[in-house]
Parts: C-alpha cells; structure tokens; sequence
C-alpha cells in the first residue's frame, strides 16, 4: 500500500482539492474517492486529510480519509475554523449594526470565537471610533480599530489571530481583501474598488482558500494559523434558531435570564419589574442598538413560526 501522508485542504477548485502536506509544506492537488461521494461526505476546505501521492512529479494525490472535523462553517462552506474576524468599515459604507448583530448571533449559534474588527478608522473622528468600539468591548467580543492601508493594522490582529484558523466575514466594501493582504504580506485576492456612487463594494472573491500567517521575520506565529477569505454577503437567515433561545446567542442578555420572574419572559412584552434584562437595559448594562436588534430578530422568528415560512 502507498504511504498515507497527512495535511489540510487549503484550496478547493475545479474538482480538485489542494493539501498542504504537514511534513514539508508541499502542495499536492488531489482528488477524492469515490467513497465519499457515495455516502455524501464531500471534503472541505480546511479538513484535516489522509493521502497518498499518485505522482510525484506533478504533485498529484488521491484523498484516503477527512479527520474528524471540530466545526462546519456553512457560509462559506469551511471545517475546523475556530475563530471569526468580522470587519465592517466605519465609513464607506457607514456599519449597519443590526447586520453586525445579525452575523454575531449566527457566529456564537455556530460556537465560534469572535474578533469585530472596524477598519478605515482614518476616515472618521476618535469620538466615532470610540463610539462603537464601546457598544462591543464591554460585552465580550474584542474589539480593533485599524485603517487596512496602515502595517501597525497587522501587529493589532496577529495576537488575535495566532494558533487560529481564521474565517473573514463581513458586507462588501469593508476591506476584508485589503485585509488579508496585509495579513498574509501578498496579494492573494483581487481587492475590489468601492463605488463613489452607492459606497458599496464589488465582489471579487471568487473561491475559498487558507493562507498560513507568518511573523514578521518569516517564521510561522504558532503552529496551525490559517485565514480563510469569505465572500461578502449582507444578510443571513437566522430560521434554524428558536426565538425562545435568540438570548442565549446575546451574551449581554443571557446573564440575565435567569434572574426574570418567568422561564417564558420574552423580554420584550413583560413588564419591567419581571423581566431582569429590561431592568439591566434600563440600567444602561444593555445598550439600545444591541436590545434593538434582539426585539427585531425575535419579531422576525416569530412572524416566520406563525406562517410556517
């Protein structure tokens, strides 16, 4: 039998799935069994594979077996990542916080850990900057500010992002491409203008790939730190979540539901005195834009459970 070399999809394209081997970091191009097509367990990138080289000389390789898997991302469609970057800019397009919310909500759902990056700092004010920093870095997501053009941008996220494997998410026009050239230190995405017009920005990513980071003297920051470009999207459905369990995924709301007076408070049509999250939002532990976006998600799986949708 061919000997079984390990590594990680760090590529997926026209049929074609690219593993990093672990022993040397070289590059194969392999195809899967066709085991798994029948039971429906396509590879992903980022799964962790067993392989055997078919052709050393074209660094071609058939996939054995996919590691079992800590994590499936479905948008995009990547295993194992254990970490979330999730930039918005502060202008050009201003943060639309509800869809900052909304993407929150479906990263802690998927057990993620969470960065919330606000690029362009540059182009606004320090009381702008601080105050959205603010709605975010007292609950429990770190919070950098950074202009994507500035190398110190780099040095704030490394601390971050080290021994992840990293997932970028966030609307177009953000710099989520510009970002991760700068992290990776090459141009490994077509960077997209923003329309003058509509301050939007174009989509360029066009397939899923992981980009080792490095230090800044060229050595890897901690073994297994990877980043993966995430194509733009600017709305996510949150159907798959039961609106009697939306406070869980607001850490600043489930602190308090135990302390309510009903198991079923919805906290949002009790009155002040049973329901402990709107004394905390009363009390300013609990910020209106964040309290907003959990009333408006909670009426929307509500509104989708009683027409069936």
């Amino acid at each position: 039998m061919s000997e079984l070399y390990t590594g990680r999809i760090i590529k997926a394209l026209a049929g074609f799935y690219y593993v990093k081997r672990y022993t040397d970091n070289e590059v194969y191009a392999c195809r899967a069994r066709g085991i798994f097509r029948k039971r429906g367990h396509s590879p992903l990138v980022g799964d962790v594979t067993d392989f055997v080289v078919t052709h050393e000389g074209d660094k071609e390789g058939n996939i054995e077996s996919i590691h079992e898997r800590s994590s499936v991302l479905s948008r995009p469609t990547v295993a194992n990542v254990d970490l979330a970057l999730l930039v918005f800019a502060l202008k050009d397009p201003v943060p639309n916080l509800h869809l900052l919310d909304r993407m929150l909500v479906a990263l802690e759902y998927a057990g993620l850990e969470v960065v919330i990056c606000f690029n362009k700092r540059d182009l606004v004010d320090e009381e702008t900057i601080a105050e959205y920093s603010h709605k975010y870095d007292n609950i429990s997501y770190p919070v950098v500010c950074i202009s994507g053009y500035d190398t110190g941008a780099r040095s704030k996220l490394m601390p971050h992002l080290s021994g992840h494997l990293t997932t970028v998410c966030g609307p177009s026009g953000a710099g989520k491409s510009s970002l991760i050239n700068l992290l990776t230190g090459r141009e490994t995405m077509e960077v997209g203008a923003v329309s003058e017009k509509i301050k939007r920005g174009k989509q360029t990513t066009r397939h899923v790939e992981l980009s080792e980071l490095y230090s800044g003297d060229g050595t890897n920051c901690t073994s297994g730190t990877y980043i993966v470009d995430t194509p733009g999207f600017s709305s996510l459905d949150l159907d798959y979540i039961q609106k009697e369990s939306l406070g869980m995924y607001f850490p600043e709301i489930g602190i308090y539901e135990d302390e309510c007076k009903f198991n079923s408070c919805s906290h949002i049509y009790e009155a002040l005195s049973d329901c402990a999250v709107k004394r905390a939002l009363d009390a300013g532990r609990i910020s209106d834009t964040r309290y907003e976006s959990y009333r408006l998600f909670y009426e929307e799986l509500s509104q989708k459970k009683r027409y069936g949708s």
